[in-house]
């Protein structure tokens, strides 16, 4: 299945896409030594459908783009906890990641740091809720909760207006 996807933080879940036969995979990593490691691993198990690129998400070159899928487990979370200027790096991994995925393509995030109330809110501008996933949930004082949100978005197609309208409230 030809379906371009982008991993921001190399991970698990792009070798195990791959093996079930999906083509153009890209796991992107700021790291060098990531992408080596990542390298090895790829050549050990013999998958020839993912490329590998040393890329800081929130500077991206201009080759990654038109991307179906974007998969996080982790960026977000540690672009959030930079103590220098978080609040505007996010704004920026929110432009990165609009500029690397495709009108209705799907942006799948697993943050243990943020609620799905609070991701609805880092996500609004361009993206909508396509869905939760379920997550592990625990009890504690009375009250339940979930230790990690996991949830899909879709890019949606932002109207010039709705652009003035955000850049104004802005």
């Amino acid at each position: 299945v030809s379906l371009e996807i982008i991993f921001s933080l190399i991970g698990l879940k792009m070798f195990i896409i791959a093996k079930f036969g999906f083509s153009d995979i890209t796991g992107i990593d700021y790291s060098p030594s990531a992408i080596q490691l990542s390298g090895s691993v790829i050549e050990k198990e013999g998958l020839s459908n993912i490329k590998l690129k040393v890329e800081d998400f929130l500077n991206l070159s201009t080759q990654l783009s038109g991307f179906h899928i974007c998969i996080d487990k982790g960026t977000f979370d540690a672009i959030s906890l930079n103590p220098d200027n978080a609040i505007e790096k996010r704004k920026q991994y929110v432009k990165s990641l609009s500029r690397v995925l495709k009108v209705k393509g799907f942006f799948l995030i697993t943050s243990c740091n943020w609620t799905k109330e609070e991701l609805l809110t880092e996500f609004s501008e361009g993206f909508e809720l396509f869905e939760e996933l379920p997550t592990p949930k625990f009890s504690f004082g009375g009250r339940s909760g979930n230790s990690v949100a996991a949830l899909v978005f879709q890019k949606i197609k932002v109207s010039l207006t709705q652009k003035i309208l955000v850049q104004i409230n802005a």
